[in-house]
């Protein structure tokens, strides 16, 4: 019995969420006591593959076939029945993307199982925690019977760093060929989507000041700039800065933004919405600055400030600039 994490890539380039799945899928085999494995698709994965024998796993597999070259959905659900029924692992393990939403269903259903899909936190029994009503509620599940269990996580809740940081490890690759015939791919992979230029990469920024709506005005974020530039940070906000046009869109964190892991996240005048928390909550230190006090952001935050930001913001940047002169 085992714990197998399905990764992705495209065009030899790893999606990031792969990490968190694999920091998701190392805390289940912690708790469960079980071995933990991975697997790369594609035609020519070797190099990925290379990469993840680094990283304390019992076993690769690398999935090839030059069908898999490009996703489709047949293929891949094909290919992984195949190599799920080789190994026979306790748990499979999907980063909740939008490929992964396409496939996996599919895939789970062929072993005749529900995907518990979007989990936000792995508990003891397993219990896995998804988020229902927006955020407002979270609900515990639980496989019943017998069976391969189908998992997929959400962004940003497994910190990628427990991975990627971790002490080196050293594992075999193990070559798996799937049969796969042209004939059972009913669609064809179209020009793939590109996403628009972003001038600013948040996900490689070390420290972030974002901001959220209790800004008020536009002519407001002058002291969120003077603190950014005090911390050396980046800028980010929240969607409703971005979407009156205060802050490109480029800029924003959360669910339909990016997905951030600084050092140092500073949320000023944000409250704390779900869709902004699955953007951010991979953090080290998350510092909140807000005048409600039951505020959600405050249940995430390692430090909270209670108080109007007015106040606050300007005089921490002049708690930081004296610092960095003294």
């Amino acid at each position: 019995m085992s714990v197998l994490v399905i990764t992705e890539n495209r065009a030899g380039q790893w999606n990031r969420m792969s990490w968190e799945a694999l920091a998701a899928g190392q805390q289940l085999g912690a708790k469960l006591g079980l071995p933990v494995s991975a697997a790369v698709v594609g035609a020519d994965v070797g190099l990925l593959a290379a990469e993840l024998t680094q990283k304390k796993l019992a076993r690769v597999y690398t999935v090839t076939h030059d069908l898999l070259a490009q996703y489709t959905a047949d293929g891949y659900v094909a290919a992984l029945q195949q190599l799920v029924d080789k190994v026979r692992p306790e748990y499979v393990l999907f980063p909740h993307t939008y490929q992964v939403r396409d496939f996996a269903p599919a895939l789970a259903t062929r072993f005749k199982q529900a995907l518990i899909s979007d989990v936000t936190a792995i508990h003891d029994g397993p219990i896995f925690v998804r988020q229902l009503m927006q955020g407002k509620l979270n609900a515990d599940y639980k496989h019943a019977g017998n069976g391969i269990r189908f998992v997929s996580v959400q962004a940003g809740t497994f910190r990628s760093d427990a991975v990627q940081n971790a002490e080196a490890g050293a594992c075999e690759i193990e070559t798996f060929s799937p049969q796969l015939e042209a004939s059972q791919l009913r669609s064809k992979p179209g020009k793939l989507f590109r996403e628009s230029a972003q001038t600013v990469d948040l996900s490689a920024a070390q420290i972030i000041v974002s901001v959220g709506r209790g800004i008020k005005e536009k002519e407001n974020l002058g002291i969120i700039e003077e603190l950014a530039a005090a911390l050396g940070a980046e800028i980010a906000a929240s969607r409703p800065i971005c979407d009156n046009g205060w802050l490109p869109m480029e800029r924003q964190v959360g669910s339909s933004g990016q997905t951030v892991s600084p050092k140092l996240y500073l949320a000023v005048g944000i409250s704390g919405a779900i869709q902004h928390l699955v953007g951010m909550k991979g953090a080290k230190t998350i510092v909140a600055i807000n005048k409600d006090e039951h505020a959600p952001i405050f249940e995430v935050a390692d430090y909270g400030i209670v108080g109007d930001l007015f106040e606050v913001v300007p005089a921490l940047t002049r708690a930081i600039k004296e610092a960095k002169s003294s």
